[in-house]
């Protein structure tokens, strides 16, 4: 068996074509949907990251903004700024990239964005909403994967998801984004003992560790969906992912690459949020 590749850029072109002509249709009702960004510091990984968000906005259409803010700046200053945004009506995303400078508490600042203005789905307000299955604001990487998994006709349904790492921005959302979709799901992470008797009993493995090449074919079910969340760099400076790709996909019956699968699907994501955020402040 060798696997079908779930390409994530595909996937998210054919997305990013929709969102262009919803844009559109709102511009006409004279709502134009716009997200600000604010940076603190010069973290390289971040600003690149900034990039990759504008020109996706540029290309569907959406208005986008940069706060650039020094590295020295003050919790207090960061708060000031969001607060602003929080009140400005032309702005319906905000997103603060992180990480932020070691002065800067992560939570306070997460929890100071208005949560209809939430569009990276952080803030405690639509975390429980998602956890009690409500309409929220989703962390735009568990919604890509769920919208992969749909799109590529995947049943979930009934399905045993294993979901390897516990971070608030990948792991746990997207377990219980696929908990919400009448999965039953487990989450492993460093603790875990057996790690590789767990992951073999999944129909679906989701991994998000940062760890290159981690999870090996002998990880992995015959026939299992295997998506890779990983990003990592190589000291060759080539780009790997949590998962093994060239021993995994004759496992695998589905398997996201690295890159071009699970990447692409985040930013449209958030372009996605921001479209929906910019329809109910405006409705």
């Amino acid at each position: 068996m060798t696997a079908e590749i779930i390409y994530g850029s595909k996937i998210a072109e054919e997305i990013r074509e929709k969102l262009k002509a919803d844009v559109k249709e709102l511009e006409k009702k004279n709502i134009h949907p716009g997200l600000t960004v604010v940076i603190v510091g010069d973290n390289p990984a971040s600003k690149s990251y900034v990039k990759f968000k504008q020109r996706a906005c540029e290309k569907a259409g959406i208005r986008s903004s940069v706060i650039e803010l020094p590295e020295e700046t003050t919790q207090g200053q960061l708060l000031q700024h969001v607060n602003q945004l929080n009140e400005d009506s032309s702005v319906h995303g905000i997103l603060v990239q992180l990480p932020l400078p070691a002065q800067i508490d992560e939570k306070v600042i997460i929890e100071s964005i208005a949560p209809e203005k939430d569009v990276d789905g952080f803030h405690p307000y639509n975390i429980g909403r998602l956890q009690t299955n409500q309409d929220a604001f989703v962390p735009c990487t568990p919604l890509g994967i769920l919208e992969m998994i749909k799109k590529s006709n995947i049943p979930i349904k009934g399905k045993h998801v294993v979901v390897v790492g516990r971070s608030n921005i990948v792991g746990k959302p997207v377990g219980q984004l696929f908990l919400n979709e009448n999965a039953t799901v487990t989450y492993c992470h460093s603790a875990t003992e057996n790690l590789v008797h767990i992951t073999r009993q999944a129909d679906i493995l989701i991994v998000a560790v940062g760890k290159a090449k981690m999870i090996g074919k002998d990880a992995v079910k015959e026939g299992a969906v295997v998506v890779d969340v990983g990003n990592n760099y190589l000291s060759d400076g080539s780009l790997a992912g949590d998962v093994d790709f060239e021993s995994v996909k004759e496992t695998a019956s589905y398997i996201t690459p690295v890159p071009k699968g699970v990447g692409p699907m985040t930013i449209t994501m958030l372009l996605q949020n921001t479209l929906k955020a910019a329809k109910q402040i405006s409705s």
